[in-house]
């Protein structure tokens, strides 16, 4: 699972906190059948004597009256039992009351990770991805060929909008399925409004299901972050933690690359972003409406390359589906 320092201390955090909330509520419980039952108190001190006294036999190897010792407290919990039923209190009402009785909220079972631990980590990791919503309505589930016409023909490949689109959608089905076999990154190019944002999202939902770890930026907000830290514009503590799972996560996502000022400074910081995750085997997708023949001449040969060599090209053509949609519902 693909938690950094940082989302692992946020979830151990809660269990924390959950922990104390499931004290705090059994002592509300403990102080209230006390005062309408003041022999409780009395059976729940014995029975803590009568413990004490079984854990010192054990100790000492003195086994003879262990049998005693144990019938004394089965006769005292009994008697807690009945005066709880007669007042009409359940049988777990003295006892904690936890969120996963599999890890009494502790996130872990011997030395595993719990399931309820599993669930924490993908919800995290879908709040800190900044792709909650979206994932919802775009997803392998609902993405749609009917928009990719069979008559527009790239003339690069004589393959048509549709089946470009096809090879896009399986090359990404495949990506997500192999993520953890297979180092890989994903270039997806074309026109506006193909569905290459799309593609991003529908690879993300299959990622953050299985606990992986995806971190979404605009090309835009990717840069501006990068130079508020340069530069010093802002100062907070989420800054530098984002920075650390730009180059940690498991999948960086660069949508719109291309949109932002191209500078100097972007040049730079793209190719050290790239080449790091190249370094660390750590996978990246980026999309971009720029061609090829430009792109070189936008970022510099350098990003071209690490694109080129390490990253699966897809190219997408055809309408603009936005475009196709809106006059779609506008005519209806």
């Amino acid at each position: 699972m693909g938690l950094t320092n940082t989302q692992y201390n946020t979830i151990m955090r809660d269990y924390q906190r959950q922990q104390a909330r499931n004290q705090r509520e059994l002592d509300e419980r403990t102080r209230e059948v006390y005062g309408r039952f003041p022999e409780l108190s009395e059976l729940d001190g014995r029975i803590a004597s009568a413990s004490t006294a079984c854990a010192r036999r054990l100790l000492s190897d003195d086994s003879a009256s262990l049998d005693e010792l144990r019938s004394e407290i089965a006769r005292y919990s009994a008697r807690k039992d009945e005066i709880l039923r007669r007042a009409g209190y359940p049988a777990d009402y003295l006892t904690p009351r936890y969120r996963c009785a599999d890890c009494q909220d502790t996130g872990y079972i011997g030395s595993r990770h719990c399931h309820c631990f599993d669930q924490a980590a993908i919800d995290l990791l879908y709040t800190q991805s900044r792709l909650r919503e979206v994932l919802a309505e775009e997803n392998f589930s609902t993405f749609s060929m009917k928009y990719y016409s069979r008559e527009i023909i790239d003339p690069l490949t004589g393959l048509s909008s549709y089946e470009t689109a096809r090879r896009a959608l399986e090359e990404c089905q495949r990506f997500a399925r192999d993520f953890d076999q297979n180092f890989e990154n994903v270039f997806l190019y074309g026109d506006t409004g193909l569905g290459k944002t799309f593609l991003a999202h529908c690879i993300a939902k299959e990622l953050l299901e299985s606990a992986h770890s995806v971190v979404y930026f605009s090309s835009f907000g990717l840069f501006e972050l990068f130079a508020d830290s340069a530069f010093r514009r802002k100062e907070s503590f989420e800054q530098p933690v984002m920075e650390e799972h730009i180059f940690d996560c498991d999948l960086l996502i660069i949508d719109d690359l291309g949109t932002e000022l191209v500078n100097s400074f972007v040049c730079s910081e793209l190719f050290h972003v790239l080449n790091e995750r190249i370094q660390q085997k750590k996978s990246t997708l980026i999309s971009t409406n720029l061609p090829l023949e430009t792109f070189a001449d936008t970022y510099s040969e350098r990003v071209f390359s690490r694109i080129s060599s390490n990253y699966i090209m897809l190219r997408m053509i055809g309408d603009d589906i936005r475009l196709k949609k809106k006059f779609s519902s506008g005519s209806t």
